[in-house]
C-alpha cells in the first residue's frame, strides 16, 4: 500500500472522526479508502451504462 497525503476540510474530517467513533470504520483511513473505492466503482457503473445504453432500466 502507498501512502498519500492530502489536505481535507475541518468539517470534513470531522464527520469521518464521527464515522469511526461510532464504528461505522475501525479508522479514518479505511473511511476514506471505502469512499475511493465507491468513488471508483460509481465511475466504472456510469461508464459501462454509456457503452450500453440498452442496460439503463
Amino acid at each position: 500500500m502507498e501512502r498519500v497525503t492530502l489536505r481535507i476540510p475541518k468539517q470534513q474530517i470531522e464527520e469521518v472522526e464521527r464515522m469511526v467513533d461510532t464504528g461505522q470504520f475501525p479508522n479514518r483511513s479505511e473511511a476514506i479508502r471505502s469512499a475511493v473505492r465507491e468513488m471508483i466503482n460509481e465511475q466504472e457503473t456510469d461508464a459501462a451504462e454509456k457503452t450500453r445504453p440498452w442496460a439503463k432500466v
